[in-house]
């Protein structure tokens, strides 16, 4: 099945927060019919529809939509995506790791619904707040070790592209990202700073329980109290999110730096996972 010509107004029902933030970053929302319960919580989808993602989803009224286009991302439920590729619609499913694949997805947006030069633009933006973010950390004295967690149980650090924002922000990413690593990885990693971004619980990671963890009271993160939650939006949704993600990150790890990271764009385009 292949998709619409981007030159076809598409209707397009977005299942993933990140994509919807691209989408309406690149000028697209008009091309939204729907999205995921969560999207509202990454940026503004006014009336929009709300329905399930791509772990869970009511698939009668996602087809009264009459979409020519569903996208999700990755995490899912198998037998939920099974549903969605049953539908006589496109599916396409996204799965970044890196920054570049963030841009990837950007430009893959902008080709299907026919706004490329706003996805340039947007990389380009992305890019050069990028750029302002590291150069403020190039004024501190120390190189932070961090351990930033996307969940607690398992324990799972935060995607790869979040190891490159460490480094961006000025920090170094001791555990391996995206892994499920355990409570004597992280005291053996000693990081200097542990960032909690609780996949979609908005900002109620709980630091106290890193702060009571047996295990962890040797570790220079807890032994300083410098155990800090960050909205999991920032952190988690592969768009324009990030950006905010990394000026709060060298904010945490830099708070000396902090007046250096004041955002120059920002019209509150996000305010949740991915």
């Amino acid at each position: 099945m292949t998709f619409a010509s981007q030159n076809i107004q598409q209707r397009i029902v977005s299942l993933a927060p990140s994509v919807t933030s691209i989408l309406v970053a690149i000028g697209a929302r008009r091309q939204l019919v729907a999205v995921s319960r969560w999207c509202k919580d990454v940026t503004d989808v006014g009336g929009l529809p709300e329905l399930g993602d791509c772990w869970a989803i009511d698939t009668a009224p996602l087809m009264e939509l009459r979409p020519t286009l569903i996208i999700g991302s990755v995490p899912f439920k198998t037998e939920t995506v099974q549903k969605i590729l049953a539908l006589p619609v496109p599916f396409l499913a996204l799965n970044p790791r890196t920054l570049a694949d963030v841009e990837s997805d950007i430009w893959a947006l902008g080709a299907l619904a026919g706004a490329n030069a706003r996805a340039g633009a947007l990389i380009r933006e992305m890019r050069s707040s990028f750029a302002r973010i590291r150069k403020a950390a190039k004024h501190a004295k120390t190189t932070p070790r961090v351990y930033c967690e996307a969940w607690p149980n398992p324990r799972i650090s935060s995607p790869p592209w979040v190891a490159e924002m460490v480094e961006i922000a000025g920090g170094e990413m001791i555990v391996p990202a995206g892994e499920k690593v355990s409570d004597a990885d992280v005291a053996r990693a000693r990081p200097d700073v542990i960032v909690l971004a609780w996949t979609a619980t908005g900002g109620k990671s709980k630091p106290e329980q890193s702060l009571a963890n047996p295990a962890w009271q040797d570790v220079p993160a807890v032994r300083d109290r410098r155990v800090l939650a960050m909205r999991d939006e920032l952190l988690n949704t592969p768009g324009m999110p990030l950006v905010r993600g990394a000026e709060e990150l060298l904010r945490i790890l830099h708070p000396e730096l902090s007046d250096g990271a004041k955002p120059q764009n920002s019209k509150k385009r996000a305010k949740k996972s991915r």
